[in-house]
């Protein structure tokens, strides 16, 4: 009977491995790991937003706008779920992409009206946050390639035979993955030319 049951649990492990199963599990795990680097990353940025507007705050009463242009975005990407239930909720996911790319478009604004102020070149608390900043962006540049490489991976492993069968039979359906739509600003660190900030303000 032991070598009966050692048997069947043999045959189970090698159906489970020739119909994918094994692989599938390997590439969700690999697609939540990729998911989580890269919500670390927009939450780092997030965290970095109120500190960049206070070393902001002498802005007149049209670039305050701005400002709040910032500090609202921030808080819409603060109101979006990053679970990753996200990822089997191509809805949920295509929110969470318009609010950072809100974000990324919100702090590219802003930083080109500092470029206003060359007082700022001066103020090394500015500059370093500028540069973590910059840091930040291009952490999350990598971490999102990493996660579409992943998705890709298990979208095209659930889709190809015999594995789709599998799939099916287990309920895994094909993962979101970052649009093309915008993706070359949301992936671009926002920089700042400290050279222009050294020039004269324009007259206002």
């Amino acid at each position: 009977m032991r070598r009966f049951l050692t048997g069947l649990a043999a045959l189970a492990t090698l159906s489970l491995t020739n119909c994918g199963y094994n692989a599938i599990q390997s590439n969700d795990e690999q697609v939540k790991s990729s998911w989580s680097e890269v919500v670390n990353q927009y939450q780092r940025r997030a965290d970095l937003v109120p500190n960049l507007v206070n070393s902001v705050k002498g802005f007149e009463q049209q670039e305050k706008d701005v400002l709040i242009g910032v500090t609202n975005a921030r808080a819409k990407v603060g109101s979006v779920q990053a679970t990753p239930e996200v990822l089997n909720d191509p809805a949920a996911f295509q929110k969470f992409q318009a609010a950072q790319g809100e974000l990324s478009s919100a702090l590219s604004r802003l930083l080109m009206v500092t470029e206003n102020y060359p007082q700022l070149k001066s103020d090394a608390a500015f500059h370093d946050l500028m540069s973590q900043v910059e840091g930040t962006e291009n952490r999350l540049a990598v971490a999102r390639n990493r996660y579409i490489k992943a998705v890709q991976d298990y979208n095209v492993g659930i889709r190809s035979f015999p594995t789709n069968l599998t799939a099916m039979a287990f309920g895994y359906k094909e993962k979101p993955n970052f649009t093309v739509d915008n993706e070359k600003e949301i992936s671009t660190p926002p920089k700042v030319d400290f050279n222009l900030l050294a020039s004269p303000a324009p007259a206002r």
